[in-house]
């Protein structure tokens, strides 16, 4: 099915999304006599911090011990895992926070037991394209990925590294095809917890008669526990910042799919 010119749209809309952030440097590691002033970013929600942050890195770096460790964030407390995009990270730890959304920014005391290491750009670059090929072998066993020669890997990458919807979106079209042959035969996803591991299970987008499949039976599939207590209307679901209606075809929920985790699901107790 291609992609139509209201998907477009749409699309273009969520590539757009953006967060406004205030970077401000962990006051126990300020070095000089001179107080380094807060840095403002408005970063995109699809892409991870590691990719948007050289100024911040060279802003903040001059105000502590030169003898510094790798450079990390943290939110009340909650180490950021870089390899989560930032739009999930903001929709998990940042819904309740007022704008500028506030990060603190370290250079010590790097907590190995809860963050990986990201040496460079090349660590995040094969870190997508894993996730963008674990998709496809879930979508299409892999052919759609495998059928692309490494110029187009390599565009969908840049396309990203660069905010560069129609680069991206060249290839990445190639990997949203579903009719015909090419009709997925799963939906990748994965579900975002507070202090746990994103849920992954196998889900197809129609049931054996046919039919569309909803929100809420995937929900219902990867979550179980809540809804077998009955208490999933408890929780708000949120994917690139919007709640969508449970009762939302998944096979609808692929416009929310910018890159390679079909549908980004993250959950937070309604208080």
């Amino acid at each position: 099915m291609p992609i139509m010119a209201d998907d477009r749209e749409i699309l273009r809309e969520l590539w757009d999304g953006k967060i406004p952030v205030s970077f401000q440097l962990a006051q126990e590691e300020i070095y000089t006599v001179e107080q380094p002033d807060p840095f403002f970013l408005l970063v995109p929600r699809l892409t991870y911090f590691p990719l948007v942050t050289d100024k911040v890195y060279r802003h903040m770096v001059k105000h502590v011990d030169p003898d510094h460790g790798e450079m990390w964030l943290e939110l009340d407390n909650q180490p950021l895992k870089w390899h989560y995009p930032i739009g999930v990270l903001y929709d998990l730890y940042g819904y309740q926070s007022e704008l500028p959304w506030t990060l603190t920014v370290h250079f010590k005391n790097f907590p190995e037991d809860e963050l990986l290491h990201c040496p460079s750009k090349e660590a995040v670059e094969s870190h997508f394209m894993s996730v963008v090929k674990e998709a496809d072998a879930l979508k299409h066993r892999g052919q759609a990925i495998n059928n692309m020669q490494k110029k187009d890997h390599k565009a969908l990458w840049t396309g990203l590294m660069n905010d560069k919807f129609d680069q991206f979106w060249s290839v990445n079209k190639k990997l949203m095809e579903n009719s015909g042959e090419d009709a997925f035969k799963s939906v990748p996803f994965r579900i975002y917890q507070m202090d746990q591991i994103p849920v992954q299970k196998l889900f197809k987008p129609v049931d054996d008669n046919g039919e569309n499949l909803t929100l809420k039976d995937l929900l219902s599939i990867a979550l179980p526990d809540l809804e077998e207590k009955g208490i999933l209307s408890r929780y708000h679901v949120v994917t690139q910042g919007i709640e969508p209606p449970l009762d939302v075809p998944v096979d609808f929920s692929k416009l929310y799919s910018v890159f390679g985790e079909y549908i980004a699901v993250s959950k937070r107790i309604c208080h």
